[in-house]
């Protein structure tokens, strides 16, 4: 069975459907046609996963690669906020971040090439 979570974003909410025994998830704030209210906003549940990305992308960054590509699945978790799924299949959202460190000299500085 699926429960639906009502988070609110902007200026509206969003219905997320979850696996009925979803870590965190309260029944007390079940409204009458039985969707859950989280009572919190959509944005400050992701920013949960925030120092996971930036841990992650930091670690890697130590390898000096020319490009960092992290994927990771985000699985929204009622009063858990949102944690990090086992598998994309099981995310609410999969994220796909790319960094590549800067190729061009920095203002004042001369590139030199090998010759």
């Amino acid at each position: 069975m699926t429960e639906v979570l009502r988070y609110e974003v902007g200026s509206g909410t969003v219905l997320v459907e979850a696996a009925d025994d979803s870590y965190g998830v309260d029944r007390p704030a079940r409204n009458e046609q039985g969707i859950l209210d989280t009572g919190r906003r959509l944005e400050d549940a992701l920013a949960s996963v925030r120092p996971a990305a930036r841990a992650a992308l930091e670690a890697m960054a130590e390898l000096t690669p020319e490009k960092i590509e992290i994927e990771f699945g985000v699985k929204l978790a009622g009063d858990a906020g949102a944690v990090i799924a086992k598998s994309s299949s099981d995310a609410h959202f999969v994220l796909r971040m790319s960094w590549a460190p800067a190729t061009a000299a920095a203002p004042g500085e001369e590139i030199m090439h090998g010759g």
